[in-house]
């Protein structure tokens, strides 16, 4: 089971999303090392690298490529049917369930469940998810027999999960139990070689879709090439659409770029040294925060402070103290 056959298979349209440079070249090998399990796998990357591309061509390489890929985005499904949309329910499990309902890992049966923003999971389902990738079992919402996971899982996220364990927002345990193999996908900015195949195959998908015939001029080219691209292929790709569909959108990413250059040039200083221990940063930084909230109360309700206090839920008096301590000024008082 080679490479050319992942590309052959499915992959076909987003073939230069995955080897067009070393970096990815190397993520490939190890999906096609890890094909013939079914580890666990966690995907991590910024917002826009290829996350999802990468979990579909792990599900292509695998033993599991006929049966479903099933997509859930736990940032996108509010936190109290999270549950019921993984898991499924029973009828009468809570008002409004007229029917029984599977779960999305049910519908992953014999395939693969990709979990993607996996640390946006509320505490309660993080801990229940941990259950089921330790027993490989689960129970429907309001039901009582246990269900056997058949699907392999890959889960996603573009957090830094390592500060989400040091705060609590995200459980250790789960942490080791998805992170048996480990992909991190770099941003295109440390790719850049990537940059003109990515394009040159947007450009000729694009006049294909839309009937056009647009060609780019070597200096768009070569700014293309230089962009620093911080929302990565997905916004190269949404770049070279917009290119292709509007008479001026080779001017509108000049326009896009000149901007850019303007706000680095006027931004450059020396990054001052580190002196504060992290205690006194985290007390300027939590001053800085009660400042922002105290004005923007007080401006909301006009400087009533009756009404400040009661929303902030603090006396009187301690508005009064807190609006001398952050040195705040009514509108009516300060100078013009």
């Amino acid at each position: 089971m080679g490479l050319p056959d992942v590309r052959g298979r499915d992959l076909t349209d987003h073939g230069p999303l995955l080897d067009g440079s070393p970096k990815m070249r190397a993520i490939l090998t190890i999906i096609e090392n890890i094909a013939d399990t079914d580890a666990t796998v966690l995907i991590r990357g910024e917002s826009g690298v290829g996350k999802d591309l990468v979990a579909r061509a792990i599900h292509t390489q695998s033993a599991r490529r006929h049966g479903p890929f099933v997509k859930v985005n736990c940032a996108a499904i509010p936190s109290e049917l999270l549950e019921s949309e993984l898991f499924g329910h029973e009828k009468g499990a809570f008002t409004g369930a007229h029917r029984r309902k599977p779960g999305q890992f049910e519908y992953a049966k014999g395939g693969t469940i990709y979990l993607d923003e996996i640390a946006e999971l509320p505490p309660a389902l993080q801990a229940k998810l941990l259950h089921v990738l330790q027993d490989f079992r689960f129970t429907r919402l309001g039901g009582q027999g246990e269900i056997a996971v058949e699907a392999r899982v890959i889960a996603a996220t573009n957090r830094d999960l390592e500060y989400a364990l040091t705060r609590g927002e995200f459980r250790q345990d789960l942490y080791y139990r998805l992170d048996v193999v480990e992909l991190r996908i770099p941003p295109l900015r440390e790719r850049r070689e990537e940059i003109p195949k990515l394009v040159a195959w947007f450009l000729a998908r694009f006049n294909a879709q839309y009937g056009r015939q647009k060609q780019l001029a070597p200096e768009t080219l070569s700014r293309l090439s230089e962009y620093p691209w911080l929302g990565n292929v997905r916004e190269l790709e949404n770049i070279v659409r917009r290119m292709v569909v509007l008479a001026d959108g080779e001017q509108a990413f000049e326009a896009l770029v000149t901007r850019g250059q303007i706000g680095h040039a006027a931004a450059p200083r020396p990054t001052p040294m580190v002196t504060e221990s992290l205690r006194e940063i985290a007390r300027r930084g939590a001053r800085a925060a009660e400042r922002r909230a105290l004005a923007e109360v007080l401006d909301r309700v006009r400087w009533n402070r009756a009404a400040a206090s009661r929303i902030l839920k603090v006396s009187y008096k301690t508005l009064l103290h807190k609006i001398a301590e952050c040195e705040l000024t009514s509108p009516t008082r300060r100078v013009v």
